[in-house]
């Protein structure tokens, strides 16, 4: 397949995918959770067979406290004799409303375990969204710095823009499914940016072999080839990898999903920025700013 020639077809996908996102993000917005709004995270045992229809239906008829909204999500239908719920809710984070929930549990189901208590305040919230977003834009550098000196400029300029479409698409998706996004988010993301540049460093690494060898061909063959010999490595590893990571979104449990729901948009956008954008971006970028890479192909 020529991927250079095609690459006006991929930038105009990748673009919409980007603007999609981008309107998504700007319109229905990401459901940020207890972690980054502040709230607190409640886990109890209620007698088997309690629904979380039946626990939200509680927390609604508390007079004095706005629980109506909160996310009621069951963990294991059978722990030591009990249902075990978690509770989460951006109203809760005094004590007297912890107090008032366990009494409205006791009220409506009887018997109730306390087995965990998780208070996050707004303050602590604010400050893990930027750290978030520092470790994003400081893996970015970090990339960006790596590859001008492992390769050239070109190369960490072309792998960044690959990688901003990504992070973007993980986004939308996100957005999207309206998921409530934690802590465990940001690992995701972390995850994401380094599973894309390592599928990004393989077609780079081909191409600059190809262009030491010196063959008298020009440079979109030489991006064409490249790209085409480690095709079946990045299909191999992603196939694998997405497996993995879909048996623990669907089989894993609800509590692993706010971190497989992003990783599995992520293999599937790095994939495709891998071999279809990044070989292609270099390609552009090369021929606009013509330097020893031109020169050598």
């Amino acid at each position: 397949m020529n991927y250079v020639a095609a690459r006006k077809v991929s930038f105009a996908v990748s673009a919409a995918l980007v603007l999609i996102s981008i309107l998504l993000l700007i319109f229905k917005g990401l459901n940020l959770g207890i972690d980054f709004r502040g709230g607190t995270l409640l886990e109890r045992g209620l007698p088997l067979g309690t629904t979380a229809a039946q626990v939200q239906e509680a927390l609604a008829s508390l007079d004095g406290f706005d629980l109506g909204s909160s996310y009621v999500q069951p963990v294991d239908e059978a722990v030591e004799g009990q249902t075990v719920v978690l509770i989460r809710t951006r109203a809760a984070a005094e004590t007297s409303a912890v107090e008032a929930v366990d009494r409205a549990l006791e009220e409506a189901f009887g018997e109730v375990t306390v087995r965990r208590t998780e208070v996050v305040g707004p303050v602590i919230g604010r400050e893990l969204v930027r750290k978030a977003v520092y470790a994003v834009v400081l893996a970015s550098l970090g990339i960006l710095v790596y590859m001008s000196i492992r390769f050239e400029l070109r190369f960490g300029i072309a792998a960044i823009l690959a990688l901003l479409q990504d992070v973007f698409i993980v986004l939308g998706v996100l957005a999207l499914s309206g998921q409530e996004l934690n802590t465990p988010f940001i690992a995701a993301m972390l995850t994401v940016v380094g599973y894309s540049i390592n599928n990004t460093i393989v077609v780079f690494d081909r191409i600059r072999e190809n262009l030491q060898l010196r063959r008298a061909r020009s440079l979109d063959e030489l991006v064409n080839a490249s790209v085409g010999q480690t095709l079946m490595r990045q299909i191999n590893t992603s196939l694998t990898t997405f497996f993995a990571a879909g048996a623990l979104y669907f089989l894993g449990g609800s509590t692993i999903r706010d971190f497989t729901l992003p990783l599995v948009a992520g293999i599937l956008a790095g994939t495709y920025s891998s071999i279809f954008l990044a070989g292609p971006l270099w390609f552009v970028l090369t021929q606009r700013v013509p330097g020893r890479a031109a020169k050598t192909a």
